[in-house]
C-alpha cells in the first residue's frame, strides 16, 4: 500500500513539475490567458459525466457555497495558471520551478498573520532560509537587483502566482462538506468563467494566439497530467498514507520541474540555482520537522 502511494505521490509531482515546462514550451503556440481556459474548459468537460451523481447529491450544499467556491476557482485555478503562465513569457521554467517551492512557506504565513496560527522559533528561521533562496533565483543570485528593484517580470509574475495558489489552500479550510468530485468540477467550471475576460483582453489587445498542433499538445498535457491524473492520484496518495506525510512530496516538484526543464528545454542550471534549492527546500524541511515536533 505504502509502495504504491509512493509512486502515485511522485507521479504526482513529476506531472506538477511538468506544468512549468509545458508553459515554457507554449511559447509562441498558444497566448497564457487562452491556454488556461483551455485546460479548465476540458478539464471540466472530461470530470463532468463522472462527477454528475455526486454533483446532484451535493447540489443543495453547493449551491449555499456558490460564491465561496467560484472565488476559490477563480483564485486557486484561474488567478493563479493567469499568472502562472504569463510569468513563463519572461523569465525560465527552471526559475519558475524553484519560486514555485516557496508555496509552503507563503501558507505557512498566511496561517500564522489570518488564524494566528502558532509558530516555533525554527519555523521562522525555516521560512527566512526559503524567502533567501526565493531571493537568490529572482535576483539571479545578484543581490544588488534585489536593492535596486530589479527584477526580472517573470519572477515578480510567478511569485505572484505563488501567492494566489496560497491564499486559495488557506481557504480552503472554508470549504463545504461536499464530494470531492463535486469540489473539482465546481472548481473547474469556476476558473473556465473567470477565465473568459482575460480571453476576450487578450485577444482585443492584440497578444492571443490560437494554438497550432504544439499549442493544442500542450493543452492535451495540461489537462490530462498536471489536472485530472494529478489530482486522482493526490488524492489517493492521500488516503493510503496521509496528508502530512502526501504533502512531503510537494518538496519534488521544484527539482523534477528543474529537471525536465534542463533535459527537454536545453534550459541551463547556474550554481546560484543550486543554492536557491538547498536554502528554498531546506528552510521548508526544517519548518515542516519544527512543526511536527511542535504537535506532538
Amino acid at each position: 500500500m505504502h509502495r504504491l502511494a509512493y509512486v502515485l505521490l511522485a507521479l504526482t509531482t513529476l506531472f506538477w513539475g511538468g506544468n512549468a515546462v509545458a508553459g515554457k514550451l507554449a511559447v509562441g503556440h498558444i497566448s497564457p490567458m487562452l491556454l488556461t481556459g483551455a485546460r479548465w474548459a476540458l478539464a471540466c468537460a472530461c470530470l463532468l459525466p463522472f462527477a454528475w451523481p455526486r454533483l446532484k447529491q451535493d447540489w443543495a450544499v453547493a449551491r449555499k457555497s456558490f460564491l465561496l467556491l467560484f472565488v476559490l476557482g477563480g483564485v486557486g485555478f484561474s488567478a493563479y495558471n493567469l499568472a502562472f503562465y504569463t510569468a513563463l513569457l519572461h523569465t525560465t521554467a527552471v526559475n519558475g520551478s524553484i519560486e514555485h517551492a516557496a508555496m509552503p512557506l507563503v501558507v505557512f504565513v498566511l496561517n500564522f498573520l489570518i488564524f494566528g496560527t502558532r509558530v516555533t522559533g525554527l519555523q521562522v528561521v525555516g521560512f527566512l532560509l526559503s524567502v533567501v533562496g526565493v531571493g537568490v533565483v529572482a535576483s539571479h543570485g545578484d543581490p544588488y537587483r534585489l536593492l535596486a528593484l530589479d527584477l526580472n517580470r517573470g519572477d515578480a509574475l510567478m511569485m505572484l502566482a505563488v501567492l494566489f495558489y496560497g491564499g486559495y489552500t488557506v481557504m480552503l479550510r472554508y470549504k463545504p462538506a461536499i464530494h470531492w468530485q463535486t469540489m473539482i468540477v465546481a472548481l473547474t467550471f469556476s476558473a473556465t468563467v473567470t477565465s473568459i475576460p482575460f480571453i476576450v483582453y487578450e485577444f482585443e489587445s492584440g497578444s492571443g494566439i490560437w494554438p497550432d498542433t504544439q499549442g493544442w499538445l500542450i493543452v492535451i498535457y495540461t489537462v490530462v497530467f498536471p489536472s485530472l491524473l494529478a489530482q486522482s492520484f493526490y488524492i489517493r496518495g492521500v488516503e493510503l498514507i496521509g496528508a502530512n506525510r502526501a504533502g512531503l512530496f510537494i518538496n519534488l516538484v521544484p527539482i523534477f520541474g528543474t529537471l525536465l526543464a534542463i533535459l527537454i528545454i536545453g534550459e541551463a542550471f547556474e550554481p546560484y540555482h543550486a543554492l536557491a534549492i538547498v536554502l528554498v527546500l531546506g528552510g521548508i524541511g526544517i519548518a515542516e520537522w519544527s512543526g511536527r515536533r511542535a504537535h506532538g
